[in-house]
């Protein structure tokens, strides 16, 4: 049998041909007793850790996965064709239409936004003013990490991921609005009536007023991605459920 020293066919750093028997590199000089050994030992762990959170990731997010009654099914799937429908509208509409601080969401997240403010009032007058729109982002958070924590139902938490995305395609135009000041705010006058408004003010807290349309433009692409992220989520796990339905 070949030891591990001769099974090494070429060299392991430069990947130079190693003559039979040869113990050192003719190219680059190593001694390949002393480097091989090492290779394992890097990789091992990595691969270890990476198929750890992969089984974590899977567990958590797929497998806990466990109706099999067709009732749910037929429910799960309204509910995501509808999401799958209402999502398409927003992903195809443009931020500097609004489409999503007219729609019926809004009126859903207006409430957590106010709250925010509330919430964060003792971290000072920067994280209260930010807190509105951070209010509207933690919540469906939350109802994601309930769903997958407290009631093991990784579909809730693919609409609950769904609702995330939603409400940062929510403040984009919010976002985009902070130098035009022209957006109809909570009490029926403009931002240019009153002390400016949230991204106004937080902008230009920053020194940042200039980047406002980059900005908007970011958390309405961060909105996108979720909610294909949220999609393909969702509809792996009803094929899934499918496969689970007695026959």
């Amino acid at each position: 049998m070949e030891s591990a020293e001769t099974a090494i066919l070429s060299c392991p750093k430069c990947q130079t041909d190693r003559p039979d028997g040869a113990t050192e590199c003719v190219k680059c000089g190593i001694i390949f007793a002393k480097y091989r050994p090492l290779v394992p030992l890097q990789r091992q762990p990595l691969l270890r850790d990476r198929s750890r959170w992969v089984a974590f990731a899977k567990e958590w997010l797929i497998e806990s996965d466990r109706p099999t009654d067709s009732i749910t099914f037929a429910g799960r799937v309204a509910v995501f064709l509808l999401l799958l429908w209402w999502g398409r509208a927003f992903i195809v509409t443009p931020l500097e239409t609004n489409y999503t601080g007219e729609s019926f969401l809004h009126l859903i997240n207006l409430p957590f936004h106010e709250a925010g403010h509330l919430l964060f009032i003792p971290l000072g007058q920067f994280m209260m003013i930010l807190g509105g729109s951070l209010g509207q982002v933690l919540m469906p958070l939350v109802c994601l990490g309930t769903f997958l924590i407290k009631t093991r139902d990784p579909f809730g938490g693919a609409v609950a991921l769904w609702w995330t995305a939603e409400s940062f395609m929510d403040i984009a135009p919010y976002i985009n609005d902070a130098r035009a000041l022209d957006l109809m705010l909570l009490g029926g006058v403009t931002g240019k009536e009153t002390d400016g408004h949230d991204w106004n003010n937080i902008l230009t807290m920053l020194g940042w007023l200039e980047y406002d349309h980059r900005l908007a433009h970011l958390a309405y692409n961060v909105g996108i991605l979720l909610m294909l992220v949220s999609f393909a989520w969702g509809g792996l796990l009803l094929l899934r459920h499918y496969r689970r339905l007695s026959p």
